[in-house]
Formats: structure tokens, C-alpha cells, sequence
């Protein structure tokens, strides 16, 4: 079992910028694919970003590429969502996600289905006013 517990959401005006954590529970975190995803009010989740156990591979949603950083500090259990120049539709609720399951592949571009991902954190929210 592994919990995950979302942090670092609130109100920030656009052009601003907000850093998420996601602790995780587990003795395991270092094995784990780690992703971000989000959902805004009437729409499906969406994916945000993913990163692979060792952190050496990333990848990103059109939508945020170049604003967004994912990381992740095995020796902390926490993953990391950096968000710079915020626009107003990146108004969400922001979710973590496991992926404890194998095979494993290197191309993190394979885990950007919510279906992908085994466990979930209770989201938290992010408002970028106008």
C-alpha cells in the first residue's frame, strides 16, 4: 500500500509560480514512476508530467513544457511539481500518482494515462487568478 499526501496549492496571480510535494509512504519510493496530473471543474483529468525512479527521465504535456519542472528526492519520499509563469487555465486540482507495477520502460512518454498509474494522492488545489 502506498499513500501519497499532496501539498503547496493556493491562490497565485498569473505569471506566478507555485512548487507542489507529494510525500509518499513506502519503503520502496525509489522504485516507483512518479506523475503529476490535474483536473479542472467539467473536464477529465489530464496529464501533467511523469519521471522515472531514478529522475534522469522526464516528460511533459505540451500544455506546460517549459514552465514545469518535475523532480524527486528519493531520500525524502517526495516528489516535486515547480510551476513558473502560471496562466489562469492551469486552474486545477493537482494530483500525484504511483506506478509500483512492472514492466518497467524508460521512455517516460508511455506513463501519461491515468490508467497507468496505481495509487493516488487526494489532489490539491491551484487557482491562478487573472
Amino acid at each position: 500500500q502506498v499513500q501519497l499526501v499532496e501539498s503547496g496549492g493556493g491562490l497565485v496571480q498569473a505569471g506566478g509560480s507555485l512548487r507542489l510535494s507529494c510525500a509518499a509512504s513506502g519503503r520502496t519510493f525509489s522504485s516507483y514512476v512518479m506523475g503529476w496530473f490535474r483536473q479542472a471543474p467539467g473536464k477529465e483529468r489530464e496529464f501533467v508530467a511523469a519521471i522515472s525512479w531514478s529522475g534522469d527521465s522526464t516528460y511533459y504535456a505540451d500544455s506546460v513544457k517549459g514552465r514545469f519542472t518535475i523532480s524527486r528526492d528519493n531520500a525524502k519520499n517526495t516528489l516535486y511539481l515547480q510551476m513558473s509563469s502560471l496562466k489562469p487555465e492551469d486552474t486545477a486540482v493537482y494530483y500525484c500518482a504511483a506506478r509500483v507495477r512492472r514492466p518497467y520502460y524508460s521512455n517516460m512518454a508511455t506513463y501519461k494515462s491515468t490508467g497507468d498509474y496505481d495509487y493516488w494522492g487526494q489532489g490539491t488545489q491551484v487557482t491562478v487568478s487573472s
